[in-house]
């Protein structure tokens, strides 16, 4: 807490005394002004432990525009939601993955019955494997997660509030040629990490880069170039460590690959069970330069250089901060490769 400095002289007069206290107190309103913590243009929000409420929050309260991407749909409350947009003047647009037609056609039925103007993915990339709503123009919600109920209680998520001006407006720009399956060359905006366009080369770049510590969430393990930046991070010296999964031993050389150069792993692979599905790289926690990447983006050269996807890189403490709450119980509580 500020405390007032104390009079040089006590015989100073009263009116020195005074202005002493005036000053005294503009003092104290400006050191109050600069300790206040800077605003932030992002939330986070962590799956399962805080449920879809706040997705489900975010269309009720759409007032003129949801653009929503999403490569697998299957939750029926948002879907009646985005359908009670429509219904009260809202432009809903959505475009669902076309290579996932069996799991989003029932979705694609409903909402094209009930007002939202709903088309599927453009061909051109392998998948359309973008999670991400923008929100009256204003609020972006990038995420890991795919609109699936069945999943929301036993998947490690996450889903970022984005209100940047300059990510909003990128990528307002690219649902707009998606949606008309046209060409467009996507902007970074502020912080953003788009596939195909860019996503390997920023990832590496964060990966390279890492001089601590390298803290990972990765449901796939199979980019050659991503796991030989890993193993050549831990050899140089930085604290590696992942969690991902590994059903039926999936990634089993990956996984060696990395452990025998020094990295630290900890998997899950119960197919009914904890299911890691976050997509997360961040580096050098807890220090001045720390960065953290969260999106859409698998460690996979389909995901990185033939889909749609989209991601964010950041530098936010108290996001940070909180995922690596999450990282460290996930760590402890997964198996240890060995």
């Amino acid at each position: 807490m500020f405390q007032r400095r104390l009079p040089i002289s006590i015989l100073a007069a009263a009116a020195a005394i005074a202005v002493t206290a005036v000053l005294g107190l503009t003092a104290s309103a400006s050191v109050a002004a600069t300790r206040q913590a800077p605003s932030s243009d992002f939330t986070l929000y962590t799956l399962p432990d805080q449920g879809i409420s706040w997705f489900d929050n975010l269309v009720k309260g759409a007032k003129t525009s949801i653009d929503l991407t999403m490569y697998e749909l299957q939750d029926t409350t948002a879907e009646d939601d985005l359908g009670a947009a429509a219904a009260r003047g809202v432009d809903v647009r959505v475009i669902l993955d076309q290579q996932e037609k069996s799991e989003n056609q029932s979705a694609y039925n409903y909402l094209n019955s009930h007002g939202v103007d709903v088309v599927w993915s453009w061909s051109k990339y392998y998948y359309t494997h973008e999670k991400c709503m923008v929100v009256d123009g204003t609020t972006a919600a990038i995420m890991t997660l795919n609109l699936q109920s069945q999943y929301y209680s036993t998947t490690r998520d996450f889903g970022v509030l984005d209100t940047d001006a300059k990510d909003i407006s990128a990528i307002v720009k690219v649902f707009n040629a998606d949606f008309a399956h046209k060409s467009v060359t996507p902007g970074d905006g502020a912080d953003l990490v788009w596939s195909p366009t860019d996503s390997q080369t920023q990832l590496v770049s964060l990966i390279k880069g890492a001089k601590t510590s390298l803290k990972i969430y990765s449901e796939e393990m199979d980019d050659t170039t991503i796991t030989n930046d890993l193993a050549s991070a831990a050899k140089r010296g930085v604290d590696v460590r992942v969690v991902g999964e590994n059903t039926d031993g999936e990634y089993d050389s990956e996984y060696n690959t990395l452990y025998k150069a020094g990295v630290q792993i900890s998997y899950y692979s119960s197919s009914t069970g904890f299911y890691i599905h976050g997509k997360v790289i961040m580096a050098d926690y807890n220090t001045s330069t720390s960065k953290i990447f969260i999106g859409s983006e698998n460690f996979s050269a389909t995901s990185l250089n033939e889909n749609r996807e989209l991601g964010l890189i950041i530098n936010d403490q108290a996001i940070e901060s909180s995922v690596n709450s999450s990282f460290t119980s996930d760590f402890a509580g997964g198996t240890r490769w060995t």
